[in-house]
């Protein structure tokens, strides 16, 4: 019985997920149309202005060092600019024309009627004057003529993105305890089942019998779930001048950063030695594989409350959790860099009189060193990731406190600040990884 249940729940959440999924397709798809259609009319105008000619116009080969597959700059600076385009479109931005914004929720004065049915049977149709405000505004109650009939005229001031209720009967010659009910809705009839859609509100019957006016929200976003890109840089203004909680934006970076470089070099500085020794030993392989192997797919948040059990909530405990979020990946990046060299290069080296120690250090050295750096990036998106998390459940400064504490406050903005300032700090991180193993690696990708 329990199994069934079991079996019957995640077949709920299933089918939840794949029809939230397939409500995603449409999106999906128009952004892949726009992706192609933005590489289309560049092609064009690339074509027009630079007309291909010579070899490098004929490339076919797309791996190696031959590889004709690079990052297209103006592919890079099209999908940023038209990320910004689509966050200002769906927020209403002020950096956009209107005739880009997305349609926003109604504001402005509305009215619609209803007809109210007495308990002797008898009809009466009464107007009701609605008034949309922006959030933030507080309009001025406004009253309207009641009229002669039992059923009196009403005024009703609501928030854009809000339902309000209302209390028809208030001032009605007769009310629901009465027996009195709402059966129409601009001449249309309405029931608890059956809505009335007007030209600026949704119109329901509640269980009650009041009716619930909620005005049409439009497709854009309200800035308590994404905030304009105007408001966030705003409020990054405000932060790198006044700080955040007591504590300067720079703090918050600095500590995060801080604790994601220690933990990674002691990781590194761990990991890539027990990798070579994985690399070059069966005794050392069979004896760490399968401690490596195990650890490996544990992620590093499942650590977090061992190590706090461990370490408590200092910055030890951070760096600690860093450090194994680090010693995996970079041994793992060790020991594929080890196993991948050319077997040909240290017989070569062999028959040239080479030592052992002469092999390690100018044949497998150099020639996993590539490996090395590809788990250097990755180690370090992790570990970024990772403090973040962790700062989430104990610290007093850092990227991720500033974050979960302005969630508690519904700071929108500040949350979508901290979110954009981890990405350009990862990216930067990588970037700069990239640059380093270019330097120390030129021989990367030639034989």
């Amino acid at each position: 019985m329990k199994i069934a249940l079991v079996l019957g729940e995640l077949f709920e959440e299933t089918t939840q997920v794949l029809f939230s999924i397939l409500g995603a397709i449409p999106y999906i798809v128009g952004y892949v149309a726009i992706i192609l259609a933005c590489m289309f009319i560049w092609k064009i105008v690339k074509r027009g202005l630079t007309p291909a000619s010579g070899y490098n116009s004929r490339k076919t080969v797309t791996f190696g060092d031959e590889s004709t597959v690079v990052s297209n700059t103006a592919a890079s600076i099209i999908s940023i600019v038209l990320i910004f385009v689509l966050w200002g479109a769906f927020t209403g931005s002020k950096l956009l024309p209107g005739f880009l914004h997305a349609p926003g929720p109604f504001v402005g004065d509305g009215s619609f009627s209803y007809t109210m049915e007495a308990a002797n049977g008898a009809t009466d149709t009464a107007d009701v004057s609605v008034l949309v405000h922006p959030a933030g505004e507080k309009p001025d109650v406004f009253e309207v003529e009641q009229g002669d009939g039992i059923a009196k005229n009403d005024a009703l001031v609501v928030q854009s993105y809000r339902s309000k209720l209302l209390r028809w009967d208030a001032n009605d010659e007769t009310t629901r305890k009465e027996g009195a009910k709402i059966v129409a809705v601009n001449g249309q009839p309405i029931s608890k089942d059956n809505d009335v859609i007007t030209d600026f509100a949704r119109i329901a019957l509640t269980d009650k019998g009041t009716l619930n006016v909620e005005p049409k929200k439009g497709v854009q976003m309200e800035s308590i779930w994404l905030p304009a890109p105007e408001q966030v840089w705003g409020k990054l203004v405000t932060i790198a001048t006044d700080g955040y909680q007591n504590v300067t934006l720079a703090q918050h970076l600095g500590f995060s950063l801080w604790r994601v470089v220690v933990g990674f070099l002691i990781g590194a500085l761990v990991g890539i030695p027990l990798g070579y020794a994985m690399g070059l030993s069966d005794w050392f392989r069979g004896w760490f594989d399968p401690i490596v192997e195990f650890m490996r797919p544990v992620p590093p948040l499942a650590l977090i409350p061992l190590v706090i059990i461990w370490a408590g909530i200092g910055e030890e405990g951070k760096v600690i959790l860093l450090f194994l979020a680090a010693l995996w990946i970079m041994a793992i990046a060790a020991r594929s860099g080890v196993s991948g060299v050319n077997i040909t290069k240290i017989h070569a080296a062999y028959s040239l009189g080479a030592s052992k120690w002469q092999i390690l250090r100018r044949v497998i050295i150099p020639n996993s060193l590539p490996e090395i750096f590809t788990g250097a990036r990755v180690a370090m998106g992790v570990c970024w990731g990772t403090v973040v998390a962790a700062e989430l459940v104990a610290a007093e400064k850092g990227v991720g406190k500033m974050i979960v504490s302005a969630s508690k406050f519904q700071d929108t903005d500040i949350v979508m600040m901290g979110i954009i300032l981890i990405g350009i700090i990862g990216f930067a991180i990588d970037v700069g990884i990239r640059q380093l193993e270019k330097y120390l690696v030129p021989w990367k990708g030639k034989s």
